[in-house]
Formats: C-alpha cells, sequence, structure tokens
C-alpha cells in the first residue's frame, strides 16, 4: 500500500517513516551533524531511531521524497502551550541533502507541518534555527515566521542534569 501524500510539487511526495527508512535517516542526520558543525555530538544509533520513533513513539518523522528518492526529513513531537490550553508540534529536525537545497523541499515540508497542525488542532508549529543560518531565516520570514528573540534557551544535559537530579 502506497502511503505517499502527493504535494502541490511536482515529483515531490512526503511520507511517514517506516521500519526500513532508519539506516536512510541515520545517514541524513549525521549530514545535518556535519551542516551544524556538531560531528562530535552525535550519539544516536540506528537502535535508538528504531525504539524512539516505533517503539516508545517519542517523535515522529517523516520523508520527501522526489521522483522516489529520500531527499530530507523532518522529526516532530506534540508539545502543549499552558497560556493557550492548545498543543503544538515542535519540530526538533529538519534535513534537505545539499544537492537537493533551494528547490523548494524546505517549503513543501513546513507546509506539511502547518497543515498537520491545524489539522490536529495545534496552536502553532515552533522550531529552533541557528542564527548563522542565513538561508533558513530568509526562508522562514519569507513564510511569515517570527523569531522569539526576546526568549533565551537554557539546557541542562549530562553531568549538569545528574548534578541537579541528584540534589532530588
Amino acid at each position: 500500500m502506497d502511503r505517499s501524500i502527493k504535494t502541490k510539487m511536482d515529483g515531490v511526495t512526503i511520507r511517514y517513516a517506516e521500519e526500513k527508512d532508519i539506516p536512510v535517516i541515520f545517514k541524513m542526520i549525521k549530514g545535518l551533524a556535519v551542516d551544524e558543525k556538531a560531528t562530535e555530538r552525535v550519539f544516536v544509533t540506528e537502535e535508538i531511531l528504531y525504539d524512539s520513533i516505533f517503539i516508545k513513539k517519542y517523535i515522529e518523522a517523516i520523508l520527501c521524497e522526489y521522483n522516489g528518492r529520500e531527499v530530507a526529513f523532518a522529526f516532530f513531537f506534540t508539545n502543549f502551550s499552558v497560556f493557550l490550553g492548545l498543543p503544538g508540534i515542535y519540530l526538533e529536525a529538519l534535513y534537505v541533502l545539499p544537492e537537493m537545497r533551494g528547490k523548494g523541499i524546505g517549503t513543501v515540508l513546513l507546509k506539511f507541518l502547518s497543515n498537520l497542525a491545524v489539522k490536529r488542532g495545534c496552536a502553532r508549529l515552533e522550531w529552533l534555527c541557528l542564527d548563522w543560518n542565513e538561508a533558513a531565516i530568509n526562508l522562514y520570514r519569507k513564510l511569515g515566521c517570527v523569531s522569539l528573540d526576546e526568549w533565551t534557551i537554557y539546557r541542562e544535559a549530562g553531568e549538569a542534569l545528574k548534578n541537579v537530579a541528584d540534589q532530588f
């Protein structure tokens, strides 16, 4: 059964990841890490991906195909706004193969996720963007997205996370 969702872009379809897609997703994650100059921070394995997507269902994954070839992926999950009292979708990662950039693939994925958020009754779609990624920032602005410059992201991980947890 073909579970591909046709888009308005010729030859481009989107589909939810299947178990057989883990190796291609893993390879694209490595490509994302290269782009973000973060290869030393990649600890995920194919087994962790499988468990997180298909067993524990921590995250949803979609693939974008161009003429049947996987050229992009996105990871996302549901979050919740305590002020609005509504769910949202948090886009954890979006990656387009370098040779497919500038062709509208990222835009198609964002439009798909926006449509999914509306269908699910979500109040918003949110994500992070590196401040040096001008191509992405320009795309987001063109789509009418706004940056939340007044917010600062804090992260507690590794030893800091364990140290605080031990204080409980």
